[in-house]
């Protein structure tokens, strides 16, 4: 009866165990946006150049519809594309009516931002800079609380239109607009 005891005491403890591991991979697709060019979404500041029209260059926000206003053609969509694809766009629009040959050069100017909570200082919206890991987003937001697990956070990205929720090490990269949590750690 003792030993029966005992073996179903050890399992409740493993089942319990079994429930506080909640890690699983990320998918693939997770990462393999870290490798494809910059798609542009809400948020971000487009410094817009057009060759010999100084009236014409400028920095243009993207709306939180997606779209960049500009002078002449109007609501330009710019959420999903690169900023060559853009370019060719704006071009085209330009041609159409306004300008002989367009030239026109698309560079972000300021990055969407991204987003941290959970046990960080100052957790909140912070402003992207390129080649930024999870670490460094970290230091931004005042570093770890001392309850805070820091080996590994959960991060959600929206990739090809879904949100994918993942847990990454803490020198991962990440990408604007994503939101990190910072999780407590239970020891």
């Amino acid at each position: 009866m003792m030993r029966r005891t005992t073996l179903a005491l050890i399992g409740a403890m493993m089942a319990a165990l079994a429930g506080c591991a909640s890690y699983k991979p990320v998918a693939p697709a997770f990462h393999a946006v870290l490798n494809q060019p910059y798609r542009l979404d809400s948020g971000d500041v487009l410094r817009v150049t057009v060759f010999e029209q100084t009236g014409l260059t400028n920095a243009y926000p993207v709306d939180k519809a997606g779209y960049l206003s500009f002078p002449l053609i109007g609501l330009v969509p710019a959420r999903g594309r690169t900023t060559h694809e853009l370019e060719q766009v704006l071009a085209d629009r330009l041609r159409g009516g306004y300008l002989v040959d367009p030239d026109v050069t698309v560079q972000v100017d300021q990055y969407r931002p991204f987003f941290i909570m959970g046990e960080v200082t100052t957790g909140g919206q912070y402003t992207y800079v390129p080649g930024m890991t999870v670490q460094k987003a970290v230091a931004i937001a005042g570093g770890f609380t001392p309850r805070a697990e820091q080996e590994s956070v959960d991060i959600t990205r929206q990739v090809g239109g879904r949100i994918l929720t993942g847990r990454v090490l803490t020198s991962d990269p990440i990408v604007p607009g994503d939101t990190l949590y910072i999780r407590e750690r239970w020891f």
